[in-house]
């Protein structure tokens, strides 16, 4: 992994083969642009490809893990045929990727995670978050399909009702919460997020590396049947951003106010 061709994305190497990996827009508490968006699509296949990393641990940083979809490049995508057709490959792109690369990834989730952060966070292998940090998919305050990693995920880790209930309402889910659903790996108070984090991905640094590339790639198959599911999300979420709903919930988003959608009065 080379750091000049990041720009939004730090590298920290650490003892054993463990790469700190920090999403850093923290004046935009690190909500996804296009260059992010990128960045956190083609990170994976360059930490696989890296023969000095083990594990991965990735962060965000200041206060906030990812907020979500910058919303001017949410602006720029809406009824852009073109800029959503791309955006379609590399949101699959994102998902895959993580789950095809063999070395473990840990999240550690320190604030809050919405959207393509939230994919990030929770396709890690290992995932520990913050007690009072807020993560939400989000998707339908925007007024687009629930798609990026929730359909291939979800129903998997906290059992189908809550999937439907979290992504039906996108209402917000603490840490502590999302631990009790089986959402995350672990929950901590906030100042032992990222230390756990890094002891676990020590502990498997150093641990066989074959057999624990392996017990992922064999675990990961329970994911890979539902891709179907989520190649039909990511469609759809796309089509979505060809309709009138997404502009309504990103100015109420950017205005603070709960939306107006045209078919839900």
């Amino acid at each position: 992994m080379n750091q000049a061709d990041y720009e939004h994305l730090a590298f920290d190497r650490r003892e054993h083969g463990v790469v700190l990996i920090t999403i850093d827009r923290p004046d935009r508490m690190n909500a996804t642009n296009e260059r992010l968006h990128t960045e956190l699509t083609t990170v994976w296949r360059d930490f696989e490809a890296d023969d000095e990393a083990r594990v991965a641990v990735v962060t965000g940083a200041g206060r906030a893990f990812s907020a979500g979809g910058d919303l001017e490049m949410i602006e720029r995508m809406a009824g852009d045929y073109p800029r959503v057709a791309r955006m379609a490959g590399e949101a699959a792109s994102l998902v895959t990727n993580m789950l095809d690369c063999d070395k473990p990834i840990v999240s550690a989730i320190n604030g809050t995670a919405v959207g393509a952060g939230l994919a990030v966070a929770l396709m890690a292998d290992i995932s520990v978050i913050a007690e009072d940090a807020r993560l939400t998919d989000g998707h339908l305050r925007l007024g687009v399909v629930a798609g990026d990693h929730a359909a291939i995920l979800w129903p998997l880790l906290c059992g189908m009702a809550k999937a439907k209930y979290y992504l039906l309402t996108a209402d917000f889910i603490d840490g502590r919460e999302a631990e009790r659903i089986g959402l995350v790996s672990r929950c901590t108070p906030r100042g032992e997020v990222l230390d756990t984090a890094l002891e676990i991905a020590h502990r498997i640094a150093t641990g066989p590396q074959q057999a624990a590339r392996w017990t992922k790639r064999t675990l990961n198959h329970w994911l890979r049947a539902a891709v179907p599911a989520f190649d039909a999300s990511v469609a759809y979420e796309m089509l979505t951003f060809l309709g009138g709903d997404v502009n309504e919930g990103a100015a109420a988003i950017r205005e603070k106010r709960p939306p107006r959608f045209a078919d839900g009065s």
